[in-house]
């Protein structure tokens, strides 16, 4: 008999993921704090919590995909939070991205409590999210990983037990994120480059994407920054988060990030100008504002 399941945030990912849990079977119980985030799920059949404890309650395994180590603390342990309506042998699973020592101290304090706690970040935006193919980087105890992984089979294909402690899923998703934006900025300095010179930007795709300099930022986001496309599969506010989370376990590793933390100037120049909610490829933005050049725009023949 397939476990019931709890969810917790309704956002940009957790749409997604918790509708393809819903789609394979399960019972599937969800909570949001913005309420109307729930409609789409609550016709196709899951039920809707009032509070994150009444939905452990009604679950046998919780899990959260919320936005920060703030809300997590929240959503676990504050007021109306998951302790206070959790069962006995229910098992927890962080699928935010958090800080790995934050991971590690709410497992700890979990498992003072008697609970189990895996951490599962995810990647793949939210096409990944919708079309089930995340992958998931997973830490904590073997037994765990494998209950959780019927669950985790119906939201992504690339699933990967990292690690045995509660917090290395988040050190591989940092080492994503570190990846990711780096990929951002190499591929929005190309597409400027491209402009300046006044080459056609689908052409020189065309001709790149295919061979060593491709990758997955590149077929995917660059036909956005071209048609000037800035529907978020990841905001910049949630870029901006993440980059500040592998700045912070840097500096705890003791290791330098010197292009991330000038991403980190780029990425907070853009939520201050108000671009918070657009697509985190929107960095291109950044550039644009340096150079005074704009992408998509006529560049005069050379003579």
């Amino acid at each position: 008999m397939k476990e019931s399941i709890g969810f917790i945030g309704i956002g940009i990912m957790g749409e997604g993921m918790a509708a393809n849990i819903l789609a394979q079977g399960f019972k599937l119980t969800i909570y949001d704090l913005v309420t109307s985030k729930c409609n789409n799920l609550v016709q196709n059949g899951a039920n809707v919590a009032d509070s994150p404890a009444e939905l452990a309650g009604a679950s046998d395994v919780v899990i959260l995909c919320v936005p920060d180590e703030a809300a997590v603390n929240k959503a676990l342990l504050g007021p109306g939070g998951v302790m206070e309506g959790v069962r006995p042998g229910t098992l927890i699973i962080d699928m935010s991205t958090i800080s790995p020592n934050d991971s590690f101290q709410n497992a700890e304090k979990l498992a003072e409590k008697g609970f189990t706690m895996l951490d599962a970040p995810v990647s793949g935006s939210r096409e990944g999210a919708v079309d089930a193919t995340l992958s998931i980087m997973v830490g904590g105890s073997e037994a765990s990983f494998k209950r959780a992984l019927p669950i985790f089979e119906t939201m992504g294909k690339n699933i990967v037990h990292v690690g045995l402690r509660c917090g290395d899923g988040q050190t591989v998703k940092l080492v994503n994120q570190l990846l990711a934006a780096g990929h951002t900025l190499i591929m929005s300095e190309a597409l400027l480059f491209a402009q300046a010179g006044g080459v056609d930007l689908e052409k020189t795709l065309e001709a790149v994407t295919a061979g060593a300099a491709g990758s997955w930022m590149l077929t995917n986001r660059a036909p956005q920054v071209i048609q000037r496309d800035w529907r978020p599969g990841f905001t910049i506010d949630l870029q901006l988060k993440s980059v500040a989370a592998v700045l912070k376990a840097a500096d705890t590793f003791g290791v330098p990030v010197p292009m991330t933390a000038q991403l980190y100037q780029y990425y907070r120049t853009l939520q201050k100008a108000g671009l918070g909610q657009e697509g985190h490829h929107a960095l291109v933005k950044a550039l644009e504002k340096l150079s005074g050049i704009k992408i998509g725009t006529k560049i005069p023949d050379i003579e």
